[in-house]
């Protein structure tokens, strides 16, 4: 559906054909959208824009995790941040309206929105002005901020933090023995995506949502998602690395409560990412909350920089 406001546009591509024109508008998801329109990630009719005549002066998208899928994530909304466009946040609000109205089913919350931004967004005057007045037009969606999260990568080169000779590791067993540990894991987690899902639902049924909605996604091997033991066989934690469809990831890595306090979590993550690091990868991913301080200490230590920072706001 088209919407004009005075000499304003509001609609969605017609095709993968205007996918240049939706790219007028710089950002890093930008290489990606091709790919993710093959794979069925994402629809023409969930990338929005707002013209003045043949120019693009915002736009939107929204993500699934596979084909078929409803959307995921509202991963994708830019202003033009290089001109005086006068309202924009009012032409961004206007835009994400419209699209929501025309794309999301009635009588659900709308997806998550995250947005990736640099690490010291907050010290560059340009940043800073980007970043607030799209959350600005989240915020008159109804949208409120849940955390802000660390971006993290090791690069091939980096040292690989060597084995302590403290654990044992073995592949997880079966759905039901990872679950049962996820779990576990949820007691006094500082983490603010499962603390927000704790505060709706059981323990239990946060760790199998994550596990059936994201770890069945991944098209790795299995095997390399391990536990970690004490010699005497007695399970600690455990590290989920995996493959996305974009990069391989720290996926998980969590200590159980009985074991904090030891230092296992170097153990686990060092697993993880000597698992990956063998398979020649160019890079390996991962992120945590900024409020996480244990977990980004963590990660520093197995050699992982922080390359950016990701803005998660919700609707629930």
């Amino acid at each position: 559906m088209i919407r004009d406001q005075s000499d304003l546009i509001l609609r969605p591509l017609t095709g993968r054909t205007e996918l240049g024109l939706f790219c007028q508008l710089p950002y890093v998801l930008n290489q990606e959208l091709a790919d993710d329109l093959d794979s069925g990630r994402r629809q023409p009719d969930w990338m929005w824009m707002a013209l003045r005549g043949d120019r693009l002066v915002a736009r939107l998208a929204w993500w699934a995790r596979k084909r078929g899928s409803a959307p995921f994530l509202l991963d994708v909304l830019d202003l033009d941040d290089a001109a005086t466009e006068p309202g924009r946040v009012d032409i961004g609000a206007g835009l994400l309206e419209a699209a929501m109205a025309e794309v999301l089913p009635a009588g659900g919350g709308p997806p998550e929105y995250i947005r990736f931004v640099p690490p010291d967004w907050r010290d560059d005057a340009v940043a800073r002005r980007a970043v607030e007045d799209r959350m600005a037009v989240l915020e008159r969606a109804g949208a409120r901020l849940l955390v802000e999260r660390l971006g993290l990568e090791w690069r091939p080169g980096t040292p690989l933090p060597p084995p302590s000779g403290r654990l044992r590791f073995r592949p997880v067993s079966n759905r039901e023995e990872l679950i049962a540990a996820m779990t576990l894991v949820l007691e006094g987690t500082l983490d603010a995506h499962s603390g927000h899902d704790l505060s709706r639902m059981p323990a239990a049924q946060v760790a199998a949502e994550q596990y059936d909605g994201e770890f069945l996604s991944y098209d790795s091997p299995r095997d390399w998602w391990q536990v970690g033991t004490r010699p005497d066989g007695e399970p600690v934690g455990f590290v989920i690395p995996a493959r996305n469809s974009y990069s391989p990831i720290i996926a998980y890595v969590g200590v159980l409560p009985a074991h904090r306090g030891h230092g296992y979590i170097d153990d686990l993550l060092g697993e993880g990412t000597r698992i990956l690091a063998a398979h020649d990868v160019p890079r390996i991913r991962a992120s945590t909350d900024v409020g996480n301080v244990p977990m980004a200490q963590a990660f520093r230590r197995a050699g992982y920089a922080n390359v950016e920072r990701e803005i998660n706001m919700t609707w629930s």
